[in-house]
């Protein structure tokens, strides 16, 4: 029979990008994870910094590329969305791009004040502040422009939030705003509009109304996001084309908008088929843009991404041990980690999305498929198929057993409750950041260590 991994090569190709087997042992973009394991044990999160890097000058290298090729008059800009990850090592490392920032509730502006007093940032960094916005929102937003950071942007989620900031914004020049197009939802959605976003329809008077007169704001920016993020489909290239027609129609009667922002999106490989074909989408984008602004008699805006998971996703991984081994029935044969998809990645329990999947070790076995078990006490703690198959096969092994989920860098240390309670009681892992020295070494940082019962007893009040 087959071993596992000439078994993975003639179902998907391998190794790929970022991944290869040597002397039977997985290694991720030169890393050694077996010891990586035997060092620090499992379950264990790793962030593997540089790649936020090669992320980001992927994106604005494509960008440039797009723009040059369709002699694009207008600009790119590079947000990054801190809500797809707020830690300080992405945040930080994804700031030495010359990019800029993109923000959704409060906290997040304090901690770019932190940032800009520790010399990662200058006053000068564009903010985008998106979102419903809080009373403490709105504050944060009015002392950071009275302090000088002069390119906070708040985007409008509503027509009301204008009014705090026209009582309170005093400033020499004129405010820059940016107003949020409430998109429609896909066709198979159970509802017709965002919730997030003022209404179409609505825009132009609001600005007629509150804003055209007002010389102490200017709306710059037009703003919208797609749900289905960005993807070759009807549906994304129409809705493309009705906000940037709006734009057209908007900058007629406003000379200051100058900007269209189309949101994130962009995907990132959650499986070893994905094909997405980056600069195709990247230059079919600007292409559009271009040709729907020349079709309006209207000069091409300049274009600002909100890319998340893209900037981040597939820097991280997560490393489990086969605890041990079920046969439950006929057919069914369990493998039991050492961990919980629910308390640690989260959208694979509450999205189903799917990771890489891969074992560390053990590739010259032969393979049979299996379903993997989370080890809390719930119905829903399975993972057991593919992105690209209904199925998971592993190496067929009575010896310990390593495997990996990889690209989890997005969202899952947030909406795990990095620090506090999870379910069942779990500890929060041990998580290792990477980085790499100018000797092209490996520099290993422990984040954060294993949460240990002390700790849990105190948050639950047990202790002091």
């Amino acid at each position: 029979m087959q071993s596992y991994e000439e078994f993975l090569d003639l179902s998907v190709g391998f190794p790929q990008e970022g991944f290869e087997i040597i002397e039977d042992e997985l290694y991720f973009h030169d890393l050694n994870l077996m010891e990586m394991i035997e060092t620090y044990g499992t379950p264990l999160r790793f962030t593997y910094v540089p790649i936020i890097t090669k992320k980001i000058q992927q994106a604005k290298l494509l960008f440039q590329q797009a723009i040059i090729k369709n002699n694009y008059r207008g600009s790119y800009k590079y947000c990054y969305c801190t809500k797809s990850s707020h830690f300080k090592h992405v945040v930080e490392e994804a700031l030495k791009n010359e990019i800029h920032l993109e923000t959704s509730s409060a906290f997040d502006m304090p901690m770019i004040d932190i940032l800009e007093k520790k010399g990662a940032v200058n006053k000068d960094v564009t903010v985008i502040c998106n979102g419903f916005k809080t009373f403490q929102y709105k504050t944060y937003i009015i002392d950071m422009l009275h302090d000088g950071f002069k390119n906070i942007i708040p985007v409008l989620d509503n027509k009301e939030e204008f009014n705090l900031y026209d009582d309170e914004i005093e400033m020499d020049t004129p405010c820059n705003l940016g107003i949020r197009i409430a998109a429609e939802e896909q066709p198979d959605s159970q509802f017709y509009t965002s919730r997030l976003g003022v209404r179409m329809e609505d825009i132009i008077d609001f600005y007629y109304n509150k804003i055209e007169s007002n010389p102490n704001f200017r709306v710059k920016l037009l703003h919208f996001f797609i749900n289905s993020g960005i993807s070759d489909t009807p549906y994304y290239w129409n809705e493309l084309e009705k906000y940037v027609t709006l734009y057209c129609k908007f900058k007629k009667i406003n000379p200051h908008l100058d900007t269209l922002d189309i949101g994130g999106g962009m995907p990132f490989k959650d499986s070893l088929v994905f094909d997405f074909d980056y600069e195709y989408m990247i230059n079919e984008i600007v292409s559009r843009i271009k040709e729907i602004c020349a079709d309006n008699d209207t000069e091409e805006p300049d274009i600002i991404t909100e890319f998340g998971k893209y900037t981040v996703a597939e820097a991280s991984g997560i490393l489990y041990k086969v605890l041990g081994r079920k046969q439950q029935n006929d057919r069914e044969k369990w493998l039991m980690l050492d961990g919980s998809f629910i308390t640690n990645l989260p959208d694979v329990w509450a999205l189903n999305q799917k990771y890489i999947l891969l074992p560390i070790n053990n590739w010259d076995s032969e393979y049979e498929r299996v379903n993997l078990g989370g080890i809390t006490c719930d119905g829903q703690d399975y993972y057991n198929q593919e992105a690209h198959m209904n199925s998971v096969f592993m190496p067929k092994t009575r010896k310990v057993q390593y495997i990996g989920f990889f690209n989890t860098g997005a969202y899952q240390e947030v909406l795990s409750g990095y620090g506090g309670i999870h379910h069942c009681l779990l500890p929060s892992p041990k998580h290792v950041i990477i980085r790499r020295n100018r000797d092209e070494t490996f520099n290993f940082e422990v984040f954060g260590e294993e949460q240990n019962s002390k700790q849990v007893m105190k948050l639950l009040g047990y202790t002091t």
